[in-house]
């Protein structure tokens, strides 16, 4: 069966889309940052159909990734990698001219360094998958747009559109795609606006099938806005 490394998968989206994943019969290794909810969530994907083994730790630290990759080569490949871990850089957002440093040292290197880190790891088994290799970077509105007390984290994820794009041009044979998955009710908005009232927000198992749409249909690698996918669909 296909594999698939999905970081920031205890929660959210990441955890949703492992379970779409799971219930179509993919072997999955789960990453993310909180051993006990990590574990849960391995637990309750693990009955839907693959296997599933949970890797908790840090997606800054390189030999954390080269764990994520050792467990992927275990279950005899890797045919996706979905880099979902963010960090905000922070909690909450504040102006530009509030922005700790240290902080968006933080986000750069969660939302952009550590992706690369896991890519250069993996893309020995992507390139050698039978089904094709895939990279899916998962973005923001905030990459595009100028919103205020977004830009540090929304810098962060301009840059990790920026190197998306650079490794489809590098890597032909493989499929990469940053996706904007679109407005979503999940504890990372919530730490970002703790004061917005998200209750008419998506939740993020509606977002997913627009990243199943890519699986099955495999466009052209590029940046993708979820919500026009699942219009299109």
């Amino acid at each position: 069966m296909p594999v698939a490394i999905i970081t920031g998968a205890s929660k959210g989206l990441g955890r949703a889309l492992g379970a779409a994943l799971a219930g179509r019969g993919w072997d999955l290794v789960l990453d993310a940052r909180t051993d006990a909810t990590l574990r849960e969530a391995a637990r309750e994907l693990g009955g839907r159909g693959g296997r599933v083994r949970a890797v908790p730790g840090d997606v800054t630290d390189a030999g954390h990734r080269a764990d994520l990759v050792a467990a992927a080569r275990a279950f005899g490949g890797l045919d996706l990698l979905v880099n979902n871990a963010s960090a905000l850089g922070a909690e909450p957002l504040v102006r530009l001219d509030a922005q700790a440093l240290d902080g968006l040292r933080q986000a750069l290197e969660t939302n952009v360094v550590a992706p690369l880190g896991l890519v250069q790891e993996a893309l020995p088994l992507l390139r050698a998958s039978r089904a094709g290799g895939a990279v899916v970077n998962v973005s923001s509105d905030a990459a595009a747009e100028a919103y205020a007390t977004w830009g540090g984290y929304g810098a962060s994820k301009a840059a990790l559109d920026q190197l998306t794009a650079v490794l489809a041009e590098e890597e032909p044979g493989l499929r990469v795609w940053a996706v904007d998955p679109g407005d979503m009710r999940t504890d990372l908005y919530q730490a970002a606006v703790p004061t917005d009232d998200d209750t008419g927000r998506p939740l993020p198992e509606t977002v997913v099938p627009a990243f199943l749409r890519l699986l099955d249909e495999r466009p052209a690698s590029g940046r993708y806005a979820a919500p026009s996918l699942l219009v299109a669909s």
